[in-house]
């Protein structure tokens, strides 16, 4: 069943489906080394990849899968967003984004995922949302602390990358815990 891609707009930003036009500035973010250090993949060096990533965004809408959307200020490419690994039957599904330096440190990513934990939660209606941060990665912990989302445990050594091993944090954010911090009560 297809899951369409939403287009929000939030206090500064706006949240919309990937188009061609995204390849070059999503290449431009998707080969910066500095934002890519804690990534669970190196970055790209053939901007096909761009093209390519654009397309299973698609693709993952048409199936039914999940949700990737553009992260935009001033009609300005900023990052990315997506909710994947949809389950309907489990109500369930896994968060990532990635942000160029440009936008860091100002909210932006907690802004454009606070609009797409909301869309999840309420239209998607789902239970549960996951994410994963390297360990290393301090600032994205915050970001989802920040919404709400409680630190579960450690994947020990789950990423190897160019050599480099790492682990990783899993943080859960439960649909309750998610109502009753919108209404400012405490989850129960």
């Amino acid at each position: 069943m297809p899951l369409p891609t939403p287009t929000m707009t939030t206090e500064r930003l706006r949240l919309r489906p990937f188009t061609d036009a995204d390849a070059e500035p999503l290449f431009a973010l998707q080969s910066d080394e500095y934002v890519l250090r804690y990534w669970d993949s190196p970055p790209w060096t053939e901007p096909a990849r761009a093209g390519q990533f654009i397309a299973r965004s698609h693709a993952m809408a048409e199936e039914g899968s999940g949700a990737r959307l553009v992260i935009e200020r001033d009609s300005t490419f900023v990052g990315w967003c997506t909710l994947n690994s949809w389950n309907p039957e489990f109500r369930s599904a896994s968060l990532g984004y990635c942000l160029a330096r440009a936008g860091w440190g100002q909210g932006i990513a907690t802004e454009a995922v606070g609009a797409l934990l909301e869309w999840a939660f309420d239209t998607l209606d789902l239970n549960r949302v996951q994410a994963e941060a390297d360990t290393r990665n301090a600032p994205s912990a915050r970001v989802l602390e920040k919404l709400g989302f409680r630190l579960e445990g450690t994947l020990r050594e789950d990423c190897v990358v160019n050599g480099d091993v790492s682990d990783s944090w899993v943080f859960g954010l439960l649909r309750r815990e998610w109502l009753a911090r919108q209404r400012g009560t405490a989850a129960t």
